[in-house]
């Protein structure tokens, strides 16, 4: 089914300078050739995927509750603005009782047939303190799905960035450290060589979705050291559109998967010829040692006037 786009009218619910710089990124975009940005928003539950959606958008489009973790299926919210489209995809959490949620991920990879990826955004909480093996887990789930390539066009993005560090540790320091952390884990999951990592760092990016959130005196929402976070956002974003990989285009053999009946076809032939020079070869000569070496038969003997006859 297509995707019915409308005009994007929450941007003009931001302040003026904001919104003077979101149309700059979208002139940036447009004279690169890029008129559509399809942004996949992923990650576990209740780490605020649909929080980030609408204040992406500056609309209450994705449902959000204190008492249920996001979406339940893929949303896509599309939104023109002066000849640009913007796709965000919003996903259900895909994590489910400790472990990874093949059946929603399942769904998900249903629901992209057909769609082009620009950006994936992996959402998870500043304020969760712990990198653990399930993070590598989602991670992995993720790139098995999409391929390695989605970190080429990925960023890292940490909800609740208005926390307080714990005791001890200043605010940069406190994000620095997480994000050393999960972006390990990243590497880990993805199965991305430490080098190729280091030559294409993942960008990691704050946000704070909640009314709380400070603002500088234009009006625009800012963290705790003053950073114009939806900017930010964007502005990264679009520095990884126009420098990143290129976009993944979700089609049935990426959702399929590797056949594991092909794999390994391209070594048959060697396997094939290793048996026969080295296996059949060999028992044919060996057939032929014996055959000349056993002793020719009595009556062969006689035939040959060799033998007396006697038996």
């Amino acid at each position: 089914m297509a995707t019915i786009s409308i005009e994007w009218a929450g941007i003009q619910q931001f302040p003026p300078t904001t919104q003077q710089t979101l149309h700059e990124l979208l002139g940036q975009l447009k004279e690169k050739n890029v008129r559509t940005l399809t942004i996949l928003v992923m990650g576990k539950g209740g780490v605020g995927k649909s929080s980030t959606v609408n204040s992406i958008l500056g609309e209450r489009v994705a449902t959000v509750s204190a008492f249920q973790s996001e979406a339940r299926n893929p949303v896509i919210f599309s939104r023109t603005r002066l000849g640009f489209t913007l796709n965000i995809i919003d996903t259900p959490g895909i994590v489910e009782g400790g472990y990874v949620n093949e059946q929603a991920l399942e769904i998900i990879k249903r629901f992209l047939l057909g769609k082009t990826i620009d950006i994936l955004l992996y959402v998870d909480r500043l304020d969760a303190y712990r990198v653990d093996n399930l993070d590598r887990l989602v991670i992995k789930a993720i790139t098995d799905t999409f391929g390695k390539a989605i970190w080429q066009r990925g960023l890292v993005v940490l909800t609740h960035a208005q926390m307080s560090p714990p005791d001890g540790l200043n605010c940069d320091d406190f994000v620095a450290k997480r994000s050393e952390a999960l972006l390990k884990y990243v590497r880990m999951g993805a199965g991305i060589r430490k080098q190729d990592f280091l030559e294409h760092s993942i960008p990691v990016v704050l946000v704070e979705n909640s009314g709380r959130c400070k603002t500088n005196d234009s009006g625009e929402k800012v963290l705790p050291n003053g950073t114009v976070w939806i900017s930010k956002l964007m502005q990264i974003i679009t520095e990884v559109v126009l420098n990143g990989g290129k976009s993944i285009i979700v089609d049935q053999k990426l959702i399929d998967g590797p056949n594991p009946n092909s794999r390994g076809k391209f070594y048959i032939p060697l396997i094939v010829a290793f048996q026969y020079f080295f296996v059949v070869k060999r028992i044919q000569r060996e057939i032929k040692y014996d055959i000349a070496k056993e002793s020719s038969p009595l009556w062969e003997l006689r035939d040959m006037g060799l033998a007396d006859g006697k038996f």
